[in-house]
């Protein structure tokens, strides 16, 4: 097993931290959906979480280790949203100050979010890379702690959702994980291997953020400009080479899907459960769709991994005339 991915009793240590936050989220088994897709499909509901997206739980175990050293005031993050609300989130419950570096284009239900959540917001850059290298620059100049987007403590507190379905949901043939910068995956992975080591893990990207499958089919790191209207959660330019490397050695494959995709998901997420779920979040439901015909008879997973989308743009995602299932 990779060095990065944390065992299962790492795992549940994690889960005890987590859950005086967030308690286990639910998966589902939605019949419609189900009817609608053709197949035995489970969600994965981590729009549940108190921040509406599974990040929190990464968030919460970074900084109980941080806080164990006492030396830190101040912390600075990049992010499109999930991970900037882990951090505001958990930085104030340890009484830390946070800064929270976007793009300068970002959601501005998230850039809300994160303000009411304690964060001081600096808008900088045309994409997440961007905003990366910024917040290093200031970390640097200021002397305030950079959280990273990528982690082993990270991967460590979001494979608790892998745990958690994993152990509720037996036999499950196949499951669809969003890639962004690549913790969730990684988290997947390393609670996949302990839990459900027959179970294949498909990574899904949007195909307007090309990085992660390119460089699982090229088999080292490759950047690809980002262009997604609707993924943000995915605008990833530059694969994190350690998240790579697990991807390589443990996803069976990546699929790519593209916004018109996404959107048809989204509106099939909404119609058939109800759930409000972001671009990112939608994308394995819109995996699962592409790839029905070679699921048949398989028990399948999905992660809704948030569903932190604006309301103008999700309200002209439902409004705009669906394709069909």
């Amino acid at each position: 097993m990779s060095t990065l991915l944390p065992s299962l009793d790492e795992i549940d240590a994690a889960a005890r931290h987590v859950h005086t936050v967030v308690p286990p989220t639910p998966q589902y088994r939605w019949p419609l959906l189900c009817e609608r897709l053709g197949m035995e499909i489970w969600t994965k509901h981590e729009n549940h979480t108190p921040v509406g997206a599974f990040k929190i739980r990464g968030g919460l175990v970074y900084f109980a280790d941080l806080a164990a050293t006492g030396r830190v005031e101040r912390v600075i993050a990049a992010t499109r949203g999930n991970h900037g609300q882990s951090v505001a989130l958990a930085a104030g419950r340890y009484g830390l100050s946070s800064t929270v570096v976007v793009p300068v284009d970002n959601s501005v239900e998230k850039n809300a979010a994160m303000r009411a959540l304690g964060a001081r917001l600096i808008e900088h850059g045309e994409d997440f890379q961007a905003a990366l290298e910024y917040a290093r620059e200031l970390a640097a100049a200021s002397g305030a702690h950079m959280v990273p987007s990528f982690h082993p403590l990270l991967v460590q507190g979001v494979a608790t959702y892998g745990a958690e379905l994993f152990r509720a949901v037996a036999d499950i043939g196949t499951v669809y994980v969003p890639i962004g910068l690549g913790s969730g995956i990684c988290g997947v992975a390393a609670a996949r291997n302990a839990l459900s080591p027959a179970t294949r893990i498909v990574g899904v990207v949007s195909a307007h953020a090309r990085a992660y499958a390119l460089s699982f089919a090229s088999g080292r790191p490759v950047d690809a400009q980002v262009t997604t209207r609707l993924a943000d959660g995915m605008a990833c330019r530059t694969p994190q080479p350690e998240a790579f490397e697990v991807i390589r050695r443990y996803v069976d494959r990546i699929v790519e899907v593209d916004d018109d995709e996404v959107a048809e998901a989204m509106r099939l997420i909404f119609e058939c459960t109800h759930n409000c779920a972001e671009g990112a979040g939608a994308a394995s439901v819109a995996a699962a769709a592409k790839e029905r015909e070679r699921l048949a008879g398989q028990r399948v997973a999905v992660v809704l991994s948030g569903g932190n989308v604006d309301r103008t743009v999700f309200a002209d995602v439902l409004a705009a005339r669906a394709a069909g299932p």
